[in-house]
């Protein structure tokens, strides 16, 4: 089914973007969350008229979007952790403990927007990726030291 969103959603586009998405997503939940309606003609014809202030939301977000990249870029984060022989943790770091650590510092991002493909398991030092917004990306340093 083919549906105009009415507002971003990061896995499916932007504002006023025309999508095709499974018939239940759109039925089940879309539609009746008000975050899209259905791409027929007189839909379009609304869209059009409002595409201005469309254009001006997405305006906005991209800006604090990259108002907030700057703010994260080259944060430095130190998580504490128990460690066993040759540098292993005995547990892993997940996204939770990077972002409690960013809460400590007042910094408030929520936890899909950390870009973590796999718990760290190791000491060192990462570069870990924050996805603001679509294509910004700023990276933050996350250190592993030992308990």
């Amino acid at each position: 089914m083919k549906v105009i969103l009415k507002e971003t959603i990061d896995s499916l586009g932007i504002i006023g973007s025309e999508v095709k998405v499974a018939n239940g997503y759109a039925r089940n939940y879309l539609l009746p969350q008000d975050k899209a309606v259905p791409a027929t003609p007189q839909y379009r014809k609304i869209l059009e008229q409002e595409k201005k202030k469309f254009e001006l939301q997405i305006a906005k977000e991209k800006a604090f979007a990259e108002e907030m990249a700057k703010r994260l870029e080259g944060v430095q984060v130190q998580i504490a952790a128990k460690v066993h022989e040759e540098d292993r943790l005995y547990g892993s770091v997940t996204v939770r403990d990077i972002l409690d650590a960013l809460t400590k510092q007042d910094i408030e991002v929520e936890k899909r927007m950390i870009l973590l493909s796999e718990p760290i398991k190791t000491i060192g030092t990462f570069n870990i990726p924050v996805r603001v917004y679509k294509e910004v990306e700023p990276e933050i340093v996350v250190e592993i030291v030992p308990e």
